[in-house]
């Protein structure tokens, strides 16, 4: 906050005092400008969220003598203009330099992969280069807030693509949600990127997006509210039953949210080898046989529910093993853990706010899990999309498949070491540098020596 104030150097203490007794940390406070009818101050302190620096601001505001003049958040300033740029990766110092670069040296190059197109990979960024695409529909837990607002979102993940796993991503955010437009303008731009990553599209519409564009391209379509989600829950939920000494193929699992995320679990679950599993959403248990259901639905519940079992998320949840939630904040009370199995697994990954708060699941489950970085085992998708695309363009794969899947989330999981896992450590963090070149290895098919034993 930058202060306007009488000119009273005393008033610096009544400043810090404020903030201190609503509740903020004041890390600096400085006097920018003494001048005899006033001082100028700049203040920097910390909040625990955008409300709470509301709070800070008026409680100093209240002061006599003191006037606000301007706020600024960490968060913003960081997003100025941007959070990536284009470098150049070659020398242009002189003629000659521009001469190889550009023309007339580039025409050779243009020549040569129009007589062999197959090189295009090889000699342009399109072999390391991701086109993160969005609608801006479903953007975080956010909703469909537009293509525009999607924008900071995309560009984070370009930067995660190129922290992790030196990836050349460029956000594109389309302007507009029907889905024969999103197909044509994602086949128009394919030529110039070596992977497509889908991001924040709302479902229904994700899954034919996805579907059509994996028929019509080369290059391999990930979408990662589907399938990087799955890899990680997967992976992790390895590890947790590995805590619990139970195994997946006999586990019943119960799964909170039908959407996007929901299905690709399901999906990825089942290729892994689980048998009993019951997806639950608003109306309750999805069952083979209700007229009442979407076709997506349709699809998804003759695929589930073996025991045809029925009711809401309380009465399905009776003798779980694992509870995994991809739905809505706070639709898990905590005492419903109990009627579980013995050693329950939660994984709680409703985002910014969980099924359950992760704090209160501890009293009941043996492991918990959630979205959360301020909790222990934060399912965190980071954990996989960095190491799957540089596997899949090293690979200079056209596609990408549940087998990859599979290999990706085993991957992750035996980067936790026998010694390491525990209640609280069941899957690595996302700054972990092993995590993406193991991620990177299981998608191109080699095999690299394990550093836990959870194939075990």
């Amino acid at each position: 906050m930058r202060l306007h104030t009488a000119p009273d150097h005393g008033v610096v203490g009544q400043v810090a005092t404020a903030i201190s007794s609503a509740g903020g940390v004041v890390t600096a406070i400085d006097v920018v400008d003494s001048m005899a009818e006033r001082l100028v101050l700049d203040v920097t302190c910390s909040a625990g969220d955008a409300d709470h620096a509301k709070q800070l601001e008026t409680a100093v505001d209240a002061l006599d003598g003191v006037e606000v003049y301007k706020v600024s958040d960490r968060t913003f300033l960081l997003h100025i203009g941007g959070k990536i740029e284009v470098s150049s990766k070659v020398p242009l110092r002189n003629r000659d330099d521009l001469s190889m670069a550009y023309t007339p040296g580039v025409g050779r190059v243009s020549m040569a992969l129009a007589e062999n197109p197959d090189d295009v990979r090889r000699l342009t960024v399109k072999g390391n280069s991701v086109a993160v695409v969005t609608d801006g529909s479903a953007v975080l837990g956010l909703g469909n807030i537009g293509p525009g607002a999607a924008m900071p979102v995309m560009e984070g993940k370009a930067a995660l693509f190129k922290r992790f796993a030196d990836i050349d991503a460029w956000p594109i955010c389309l302007a507009s949600q029907d889905t024969d437009e999103i197909v044509k303008a994602v086949e128009m731009i394919a030529p110039g990127f070596g992977g497509i990553n889908l991001e924040d599209i709302a479902a229904p519409r994700c899954f034919e997006i996805e579907r059509r564009l994996r028929e019509s391209l080369d290059i391999p379509v990930f979408h990662d509210d589907q399938h990087g989600t799955a890899i990680v829950v997967l992976a992790a939920l390895t590890n947790a039953l590995r805590v619990v000494q139970k195994d997946l193929t006999s586990a019943r699992v119960v799964v909170s949210g039908a959407g996007a995320a929901g299905t690709a679990i399901v999906t990825l679950l089942l290729a892994a080898g689980l048998s009993d599993v019951v997806v639950v959403d608003r109306e309750g248990a999805l069952c083979e046989g209700d007229d009442s259901l979407s076709p997506a639905h349709t699809t998804l519940a003759s695929q589930t529910n073996p025991r045809k079992v029925t009711g809401g998320l309380q009465d399905v949840l009776v003798g779980a093993d694992v509870f995994i939630g991809v739905s809505a904040p706070g639709i898990l009370k905590p005492e419903w853990i109990g009627d579980m199995a013995e050693k329950p697994v939660v994984f709680a990954l409703a985002n910014p706010d969980p099924e359950v708060d992760p704090g209160e699941a501890e009293k009941y489950a043996a492991v918990v899990a959630s979205g959360r970085s301020d909790y222990p085992n934060q399912i965190n998708n980071v954990l996989a999309f960095p190491g799957v695309f540089r596997g899949l363009l090293d690979a200079r794969a056209h596609e990408i498949t549940i087998d990859m899947l599979l290999r990706a989330a085993t991957a992750i999981a035996l980067v936790v070491k026998d010694e390491e896992l525990n209640p609280n450590f069941i899957i690595p963090t996302v700054f972990n540098m092993d995590v993406p070149k193991a991620v990177a290895a299981a998608i191109r098919g080699t095999n690299p020596a394990p550093t836990g034993s959870a194939a075990d």
